[in-house]
């Protein structure tokens, strides 16, 4: 009698390894429903239950919608995208008034925010991003402030995290960071095993990404939010770079003091050559492009970000803006099929049903009448808008700070009435300030999973930013904008 082949072995392994992940898939299953379900009945609990004075039904179906949204954000039972389709779906269903003979079809204004400008702007800045990535601009443009900046360990910190800011600027905080810690990798190694700096180099990335996206309107998603919640008051390209970029270089440069302080460097120099070797071999692949569609990723590049900056002057808007380098990469080949389907659309899901949560607070009334449930006497516009700042920077880091902006953002412009910008603006710039945990944000996940640093690093510089960054933005956004 023979015993089993090796055939049979591999079968049976096999067979129990899919026994083995399907088992864990069932576990994760039942944990995530279970969290689903708990956040259905509170939000049954809390919508429906109580009297709510001078609450109308509207309003308390529009108040199922936030707390369930909210639960599913805090406790990820199902995706954060997966979330913002779940917000239009219940909008249409509660609130879309759609019996038969309507004249009106009310269900589409909360559809209406997936074709909204601000989508469509951050679509745009999505796809100069992966422009650049395929282009190999933004390895090049590492390499060569990191070449100019020279061989000292502070210049090369400071290099960095300027690298990351400016980049998170106009593509996703987390791309830039994805890219720049490739580029930081051999330089960490070239450093001593024990050398504190080597956790200076690793955080100063997502520090850097994090608070780059304050500075412009596409830098980051609660951005987005707050321009599209703002409506008619929104802030073009050119005015919200005045209101968050000088919090933000504030904030880097203060993160830089902090991180040489308290990761001092014991050598003399880094040895920055072993980037070009790095650069060389992880952008070949990406340099396949014939010589002049690369002369038309940087200047479509340039030519964009010039019109975002001078939209008040020719008075194009900024999301028509976004059309140019959109049309233009998927005509010339830039931007092929496959590059068209890694984009963020998930992102884009997230915002737009941020957006449909921000007309469902706003339309029923529910915003107002939450409002006027605080304890609010004597608060004035300073201290109603910080007050709504720190509460976002504690939220964001627990939760996605997207979704954190979806659910403060309506609730902070009915705090502040008479200066909705003001409100608005300081809740997406504390957004960006959350970064004291190693899943506050995924630049600060990318950098944990590097190995070279421990969710306790994170701390001390995430509470100084979240400590600083919400007054300090409320300070500035006053002076500008009020």
């Amino acid at each position: 009698m023979t015993g089993p082949s090796d055939a049979d072995l591999r079968i049976g392994d096999e067979r129990r390894d899919v026994r083995t992940i399907l088992g864990r898939l069932e576990v994760r299953s039942w944990r995530q429903a279970v969290f689903a379900l708990a956040c259905i009945l509170v939000a049954v609990a809390i919508a429906y239950l109580p009297a709510h004075a001078g609450l109308a039904l509207a309003g308390r179906h529009a108040l199922f919608v936030l707390v369930l949204a909210a639960g599913l954000w805090a406790t990820e039972a199902i995706p954060a995208f997966a979330v913002g389709l779940v917000v239009m779906a219940l909008a249409i269903v509660l609130l879309g008034d759609m019996g038969r003979g309507r004249a009106e079809a009310g269900w589409e204004r909360f559809v209406a925010p997936w074709a909204s400008p601000m989508v469509w702007l951050f679509l745009g800045g999505f796809v100069l991003g992966k422009a650049a990535s395929r282009t190999g601009l933004d390895r090049s443009l590492a390499m060569r402030v990191l070449a100019a900046f020279g061989p000292s360990p502070s210049r090369t910190l400071f290099a960095m995290m300027g690298v990351a800011f400016v980049l998170s600027m106009f593509m996703s905080n987390t791309a830039a960071t994805a890219m720049l810690l490739t580029v930081v990798t051999p330089i960490v190694a070239s450093v001593p095993p024990g050398d504190p700096f080597r956790k200076a180099l690793v955080l100063g990335v997502p520090v850097g990404a994090n608070l780059g996206g304050m500075a412009t309107l596409i830098g980051s998603p609660p951005n987005a939010i707050a321009a599209g919640a703002l409506g008619e008051d929104a802030l073009d390209f050119a005015r919200w770079l005045a209101v968050g970029a000088p919090p933000a270089l504030a904030l880097l440069g203060l993160s830089y003091l902090l991180l040489r302080r308290l990761y001092p460097p014991t050598v003399a120099r880094i040895d920055v050559s072993v980037v070009n070797a790095s650069i060389d071999v992880a952008g070949a692949p990406l340099d396949a492009l014939p010589a002049w569609r690369r002369l038309v990723v940087f200047v479509t590049l340039a030519l964009t970000v010039t019109l975002w900056f001078t939209s008040h002057w020719h008075g194009v808007p900024t999301p028509v803006v976004s059309f140019l380098p959109i049309t233009l990469f998927a005509a010339v080949g830039v931007m092929r099929g496959a590059d068209l389907r890694t984009l963020g659309w998930d992102v884009l899901l997230l915002l737009a049903g941020g957006l449909a949560l921000g007309v469902v607070v706003s339309s029923t009334g529910l915003a107002e009448w939450g409002v006027a449930q605080l304890p609010l006497d004597g608060g004035g516009r300073a201290s109603l808008t910080l007050a709504a700042a720190y509460a976002t920077a504690l939220l964001s880091n627990v939760m996605s700070n997207t979704a954190a902006a979806n659910i403060l953002v309506p609730v902070a412009i009915a705090l502040v009435p008479d200066a909705k910008p003001l409100a608005g603006v300081a809740v997406a710039l504390a957004a960006s300030c959350a970064m004291a945990l190693p899943i506050s944000t995924p630049p600060n996940a990318i950098a944990y999973a590097s190995g070279e640093v421990a969710a306790k690093d994170f701390l001390v510089i995430g509470l100084v930013i979240a400590i600083v960054g919400p007054l300090l933005g409320v300070a500035w956004a006053m002076v500008v904008l009020l």
